[in-house]
């Protein structure tokens, strides 16, 4: 039974997950880690594998610590863009056998869509992301809404697509969004939302609308299962749920 280590484990998705691994029949958790807590812990109570949700500001800083301590991870926190990979690449060179696992969404659907958006990026003239969250929610953009707009651009980087249209020339409130590798990405914050996401496309006289919607976030467990159980077959580092559902990668 692999023995699993949670950090931020007083969140809403650390303690969802808490409770799926423990309902799971082989893993256990060892250890809740959260703020103020000793993350000194998680080796103490002999964890293989650590599940880290918690927040952006410290989530780097714990990661490296569990990679120095020759621990497997799996990263679930939001905001780990390619830079910070990179980071975590250049760690894991330094320590053989530890893997890490970033996932940006934990999500069927999620995953999905950001490989049928890459598949059609190069397809449409202009596209831009909508990503919708609750209110509660620390950081925007989403991590999700980072990695589809990055596998976006990469795609249309590869055709060699022309930016977007787009004959704005004065947005004094911001209203046009942020840009990440040049694909405009908005962030809605409202009660009712828990985590949904849209990619429009558009060509002259067609559109195409793309969207998926998590409910609750016991939909998000069987994928935070999956990547606990893989993270340690998988060597180096490793992006994407889509690596362990038997899809190319978007």
């Amino acid at each position: 039974m692999s023995q699993v280590a949670v950090v931020g484990a007083r969140g809403r998705m650390g303690g969802a997950s808490v409770r799926a691994i423990e309902a799971s029949s082989d893993l256990s958790v060892v250890a809740e880690i959260d703020v103020h807590d000793d993350l000194q812990d998680v080796v103490d109570k002999n964890a293989d594998v650590v599940l880290v949700f918690s927040p952006p500001g410290v989530a780097h800083e714990q990661v490296q610590w569990c990679i120095e301590q020759g621990l497997h991870v799996v990263v679930g926190t939001s905001g780990f863009d390619e830079d910070a990979v990179q980071k975590i690449r250049a760690a894991v060179d330094q320590r053989d056998g530890v893997n890490v696992f970033v996932v940006p969404n934990f999500s069927v659907g999620a995953v999905l869509l950001a490989r049928f958006a890459a598949k059609a990026a190069a397809l449409f003239e202009s596209v831009e992301i909508i990503e919708m969250h609750h209110p509660g929610k620390v950081d925007a953009p989403s991590g999700t809404a980072q990695h589809t707009a990055e596998v976006i651009a990469r795609a249309r980087s590869e055709a060699g697509c022309a930016p977007s249209p787009d004959a704005t020339s004065s947005d004094p409130h911001g209203t046009r969004g942020g840009k990440i590798e040049g694909i405009n990405v908005h962030a809605v914050r409202v009660r009712g939302f828990m985590s949904s996401q849209q990619v429009l496309f558009g060509s002259e006289g067609e559109l195409l609308t793309l969207r998926y919607d998590s409910v609750t976030r016991e939909s998000l467990m069987a994928g935070v299962l999956t990547a606990i159980r893989e993270v340690p077959n998988l060597p180096g580092v490793t992006v994407g749920l889509e690596a362990v559902l038997g899809l190319e990668q978007a």
